[in-house]
């Protein structure tokens, strides 16, 4: 159901010679960075998994770590976009396709997408409170925008999102304009957006029509559009899921599997829904980052 993973150097090379069109890799955890490293956090302070989970943790840990050793320089996953936006994210929807998008379609893809981003946001609350000193219980998603090739697809007259017609990345797909992408200005500096800074997308949600499987990163998620659209009432939209799992950081599992563990989300193919151990393995992502803003 998915393409082999392609190791991120190569990725984010693709990515910086511009574009927004990336490929189908779905690690984000590859790109290069400027930044200097940060050093990994100490186990110590709230860090309690089950005790059946602590093995096969350590190994993914040990295993991201070290196959990409710029984990710590990288400076755009999932919580960094969090982080800078103060507990929310922002979303452009690019619709590579020819069929119509009636206002109520429209509607029912924000829906869904909120729906389904909040199952990751969920596996960092315990008690009520966010783990290990994540400083948020909910992450709020905002539709920003929608790209399409031709105004005549979209079928509303509102103005409850920017619209963006005609603008297309280097393969010819649809996108939000680049002076709004956090991608493309992870500075922050969103100066020359039309909207400003309110009115950035720190992720795509990319819908093309005919494709197949999935692709994620810190530009976001890659889904069929008849896939997506054919899922919109169902508890979970899997395909998705797994690819946020990338933009978190959160690695594929094509050639090896962790002790004890047979079936998860981000072993693809293997679940449908965010596990225990995925959620453990966020969770452990979190630990180990979290000194980069001061916590």
């Amino acid at each position: 159901m998915r393409r082999p993973l392609a190791r991120l150097l190569t990725v984010l090379a693709a990515f910086i010679a511009l574009v927004a069109t990336p490929v189908t890799s779905a690690s984000p955890v590859l790109a290069a960075s400027a930044v200097p490293s940060v050093p990994a956090a100490q186990a110590a302070d709230n860090w309690n998994p089950p005790s059946n989970l602590t093995q096969p943790l350590n190994e993914v840990w040990n295993h991201v770590s070290t196959t990409y050793p710029n984990l710590y320089g990288f400076r755009n996953y999932g919580w960094d976009q969090v982080m800078a936006n103060r507990g929310s994210i922002n979303y452009c929807v690019r619709w590579e396709s020819d069929a119509p998008v009636s206002a109520a379609l429209r509607d029912s893809v924000h829906a869904a997408l909120k729906r389904q981003f909040a199952k990751w946001a969920a596996a960092m609350v315990e008690n009520g409170t966010g783990h290990n000193a994540w400083p948020y219980t909910t992450v709020p998603v905002n539709i920003v925008g929608w790209a399409v090739k031709n105004r005549s697809t979209l079928q509303w007259t509102d103005n409850s999102v920017d619209i963006y017609a005609g603008n297309l990345d280097g393969g010819g797909a649809p996108q939000c304009a680049p002076d709004c992408g956090r991608f493309f200005h992870q500075n922050g500096d969103y100066s020359r957006c039309p909207g400003g800074a309110a009115r950035h997308y720190d992720q795509s949600l990319w819908l093309t029509k005919g494709f197949q499987g999935g692709a994620g990163g810190d530009w976001g998620q890659r889904v069929g559009q008849e896939y997506f659209t054919g899922a919109l009432s169902q508890e979970n939209i899997h395909i998705y899921l797994h690819e946020v799992g990338h933009t978190f950081g959160l690695d594929d599992f094509y050639d090896w599997t962790p002790t004890g563990q047979c079936c998860f989300l981000m072993k693809a193919g293997s679940a449908t829904q965010i596990t225990e151990f995925d959620k453990w393995m966020l969770r452990d992502f979190w630990r180990h980052v979290k000194s980069r803003y001061g916590l």
